[in-house]
């Protein structure tokens, strides 16, 4: 649900949405948000990133095999190398698109190879270590971050916090959705750490009930926690207030893993919906300006 539109030039309009807008607000509704905070004429750039964004998530998600997820993936590669070289843009709901923003200078082709070349993490039979988990989230989730940040025009002082802002996000979504992941036959909760409890990637497929799934997830969310606000901080001197859309998952981040570290938090049981709270500490964020 978008924030009601009132007389402020802090606030979102109340303009149509254009495909892309209404393609980023059903496949991810929390991006969608904050990108409502972006100044309007950076909007349509922003949305079009999160499109991308969730090509390339469901790359392994929308495939039974981590080969054909590599293939999807290529497909991208091949999209964004084909718009930076001058090519006719594939038809695509999002690369026709994309074709355009590259050739415009909208998005930079370096940073969205970047962006597909972090998501080959999420091809491997696991993740080994707590520091591969990290990479991953710096380049994927992180990575979008950082590349909002750029259509925003934060500067690079701010680029550090957004990417911690960013892989804040993915930690909590990689957590929140852990039955999710299991029922599509995937584990990212790492190998080290779930070796701790006598786990593997495997047990947690079969039974996301499994003793220590929960503790290893609290463990992961305790470590990105303590990582944020330093993060936080940071940006509160470095991140203008146009471009806050960038860091404000972020707001959403801190709310999960406050859930993910509660006393009896079940990764079994499937996420729970977002609620006014959620929506009204994201969008309040929005209006100060501040993460």
């Amino acid at each position: 649900m978008a924030p009601q539109p009132v007389h402020n030039a802090a606030m979102p309009d109340a303009a149509p949405l254009s495909e892309l807008a209404a393609l980023a607000r059903r496949n991810d509704p929390d991006r969608f948000l904050c990108a409502l905070f972006a100044p309007p004429a950076a909007r349509e750039a922003l949305f079009l990133l999160t499109c991308f964004n969730h090509e390339l998530a469901r790359a392994r998600a929308a495939t039974s095999n981590a080969m054909t997820g590599l293939i999807r993936l290529q497909w991208w590669r091949d999209a964004v190398e084909e718009a930076a070289a001058g090519a006719p843009a594939r038809k695509h709901e999002v690369a026709t698109p994309l074709a355009a923003a590259i050739r415009e200078g909208t998005l930079e082709a370096g940073e969205l190879l970047g962006l597909i070349d972090a998501r080959e993490a999420e091809m491997e039979e696991d993740i080994p270590s707590r520091e591969a988990l990290m990479a991953f989230l710096r380049g994927s989730s992180g990575g979008y971050a950082v590349v909002a940040g750029r259509l925003l025009g934060a500067p690079p002082a701010a680029m550090p916090g957004l990417q911690v802002a960013g892989a804040t996000y993915g930690m909590a979504m990689m957590l929140r959705n852990t039955v999710t992941l299991a029922m599509q036959g995937r584990c990212l909760l790492p190998a080290d750490l779930l070796e701790a409890h006598g786990l593997t990637a495997a047990d947690v497929v079969r039974d996301a009930r499994a003793p220590g799934v929960a503790a290893a997830g609290q463990t992961l969310a305790a470590d990105m926690r303590r990582s944020w606000p330093g993060a936080r901080a940071a940006l509160a001197h470095s991140l203008p207030r146009a471009a806050i859309a960038a860091a404000l998952p972020a707001r959403f981040a801190v709310r999960d893993l406050r859930r993910v570290m509660a006393a009896g938090w079940n990764p079994a049981e499937p996420p729970p919906p977002r609620g006014a709270g959620d929506r009204i500490s994201v969008t309040w964020a929005g209006l100060r300006g501040r993460v």
